[in-house]
């Protein structure tokens, strides 16, 4: 298997949409701003970073990096934890010139940026990198086929973070259930539920309901939320 970049549009303020899926990687409203609305504050961050040693993040959708990188800054700022683990699930990585200039829009951002690309050379499978501290675990392929190297891992496979896994918090960001349903199946779902920690959180900017229904039929307790930028809804959860 070879990793295949994704054919993207560019909108205008170099927003990168995916042709195959017809959605923008982040909201043209601002994607910055949108990702603290949405994923940090929705899951609680950064005020939940205080007092921990370590703390795990998980993502469907790394996209263009823009919610690691912004959750670096988050934990950079003088927030705990001292270690920062992420996972993130990504079927069609960027190529570095496409990542870098989706970045390029957010330059308070650079620092990290510039550091992850000078490690990002994504391969098909599980991928490690350290950037800004943080560990980075990159796994390149179908989400619902990688997930279960992470139940009850002690890191047998070359790059899989040795378990157990145990998220403290969910960015679930795949493209539009409607255009990408694949990454909100009920399935997956509840591979994410199994693998997050007793009174881990979760965050998307979607409210579909059979979104809201799968997500509860993996034992999620959720409620809405006011969603970013005009858009009237979007969901938080929790592992009670």
């Amino acid at each position: 298997m070879v990793t295949r970049a994704p054919q993207l549009e560019w909108l205008e303020g170099d927003v990168p949409k995916a042709s195959g899926f017809q959605d923008t990687y982040f909201s043209k409203a601002g994607g910055l701003e949108e990702t603290r609305h949405v994923f940090l504050a929705g899951n609680g961050l950064p005020e939940r970073f205080l007092g921990r040693e370590t703390f795990t993040v998980a993502e469907f959708g790394f996209g263009t990096g823009l919610n690691f990188l912004t959750t670096l800054a988050a934990v950079g700022d003088g927030n705990n934890p001292s270690e920062l683990c992420f996972l993130s699930f990504e079927l069609f990585p960027l190529s570095a010139p496409q990542l870098k200039r989706a970045l390029d829009a957010f330059p308070e951002l650079n620092a990290y940026s510039e550091e992850l690309l000078s490690v990002w050379q994504p391969e098909p499978g599980w991928n490690r990198m350290t950037v800004g501290g943080a560990k980075l675990f990159l796994g390149v392929g179908d989400a619902r086929e990688l997930i279960s190297d992470l139940a009850g891992t002690q890191g047998e496979k070359a790059g899989v973070p040795p378990g157990p896994i145990a998220v403290d918090a969910w960015y679930l960001d795949g493209f539009s259930p409607a255009k990408n349903p694949e990454l909100w199946e009920e399935g997956l779902l509840k591979a994410a539920f199994d693998l997050t920690a007793d009174g881990g959180t979760l965050a998307t900017y979607t409210a579909a309901g059979w979104v809201r229904r799968n997500l509860q039929a993996a034992g999620f307790e959720i409620e809405k939320k006011p969603g970013f930028a005009g858009k009237r809804e979007m969901v938080v959860g929790r592992k009670a």
